[in-house]
C-alpha cells in the first residue's frame, strides 16, 4: 500500500511540474509587433561639420538632383518597395589626403544601413555610395556606435558613455559626413550643420506579439496614456544617444518630457528588441523604419 501511495504522489508532482512547465512555455514570448502609431514627428538629415560650406553646399546640390532626376525614389523603393537593395563596398583602409568621401554611420539601422559580411546595404549607405561619385572620390564607410557619430564629424569631438558604462573618447574631424538615420535637431544643430532632409520620420513602440494593452489605442495621446501609467518597475529598451532615447528618458532640449518607467539603452535596437523576447525589457522605443525590419527579422528567426 505504501508503495502505491508513494507511486501515486510521485507522479502527482510530475504531473505537477509538467503543468508548471507547459504554463510557463506558453506564455513565452516568442515574437513582437510594432504599435503602428507614430509617437514623433522627425526629419532626417546628413551632417557635415559646422561651417563647411562647400561640402553642404555640394551635397545639397547632389540631393537635389537625385531627386530630380529619380535616382532617390529608386532607392527608398529598395528599402520600402518591391525593388533589390545594391550592395555598397567601402575602401579596405581610410586615407587623410582628400581622396576619399569617409562617412560615419552605425550599421545597426535598417533599412538606412546595416551590413551583410564585408558589404553595406540600407537607403543613406546607397546615397552615400552616389554622392561619393558625384564628387569623383572613392568612399570609406566608417562603421562606430551611434553615439560617436556626431562627435567624429564635429570639429572638436567629445566623450560618451557606452551602455556597459565604459567612457569613450572620440576624436573631432575624422569623418566627411554623418549618415545614419540622424533626427534634425536643436542640439546637433549647434555641432553640425545639416542638408536638407530626405525622410519624414516618427518613433514607434514593440512590444511582445501577445501583449494586448495597446490594441485599443488610436493615437499617441492613447499610448502615451498608458507609458506616463508605467513605473520604474517597468523596463523599456532603446538604442543609445537616439531620439527613442531621449523621448523616453526625457530631454528638454528635444521637448521630451521623459516619463517614470525605467530606459534600458542598448548598442542596436536589435538587441534591445531581442531582450523583448529575453524578458529583460517590456518595450521598445525606436524608429519607424527599423521598428518594422526589426521586428520581421526577430519574428522570421523564431
Amino acid at each position: 500500500m505504501k508503495k502505491i501511495i508513494s507511486t501515486l504522489l510521485v507522479a502527482a508532482m510530475l504531473l505537477t511540474a509538467l503543468a508548471a512547465f507547459a504554463s510557463c512555455n506558453g506564455n513565452k514570448v516568442t515574437g513582437v509587433k510594432v504599435i503602428d502609431i507614430p509617437l514623433t514627428e522627425e526629419e532626417y538629415a546628413f551632417a557635415v561639420q559646422k561651417g563647411d560650406t562647400e561640402l553642404l553646399n555640394q551635397l545639397n546640390t547632389f540631393m537635389g538632383e537625385i531627386k530630380e532626376n529619380g535616382k532617390f525614389d529608386e532607392i527608398i523603393n529598395k528599402y520600402f518597395g518591391d525593388g533589390t537593395p545594391t550592395a555598397v563596398e567601402s575602401a579596405s583602409e581610410m586615407k587623410t589626403d582628400g581622396s576619399q568621401l569617409i562617412v560615419a554611420t552605425n550599421a545597426a539601422f535598417e533599412p538606412f544601413e546595416y551590413k551583410t559580411g564585408i558589404y553595406y546595404y540600407g537607403v543613406d549607405m546607397e546615397i552615400m555610395a552616389l554622392f561619393a561619385e558625384y564628387l569623383d572620390k572613392e568612399l570609406y564607410i566608417n562603421n562606430m556606435e551611434f553615439d560617436a557619430v556626431c562627435l567624429s564629424v564635429s570639429a572638436a569631438g567629445g566623450t560618451y558613455t557606452d551602455s556597459d558604462g565604459v567612457e569613450h573618447t572620440v576624436a573631432g574631424g575624422v569623418c566627411d559626413v554623418a549618415a545614419a538615420g540622424l533626427t534634425v535637431s536643436e542640439d546637433r544643430k549647434e555641432i553640425l550643420d545639416f542638408s536638407v532632409s530626405y525622410y519624414d520620420a516618427s518613433q514607434m513602440l514593440i512590444v511582445a506579439e501577445n501583449d494586448t494593452t495597446f490594441d485599443n489605442c488610436k493615437t499617441a495621446e492613447d499610448v502615451e496614456t498608458i507609458l506616463k501609467g508605467l513605473d520604474k518597475s517597468t523596463s523599456v529598451g532603446v538604442q543609445n544617444a537616439t531620439t527613442g532615447a531621449k523621448y523616453c528618458a526625457g530631454d528638454a532640449d528635444w521637448g521630451f518630457d521623459g516619463f517614470a518607467f525605467t530606459t534600458v539603452g542598448y548598442n542596436s535596437g536589435a538587441l534591445a528588441v531581442q531582450n523583448i523576447l529575453n524578458g529583460n525589457v517590456k518595450y521598445v522605443v525606436i524608429d519607424e523604419g527599423p521598428a518594422k525590419a526589426i521586428t520581421e527579422k526577430v519574428n522570421a528567426a523564431n
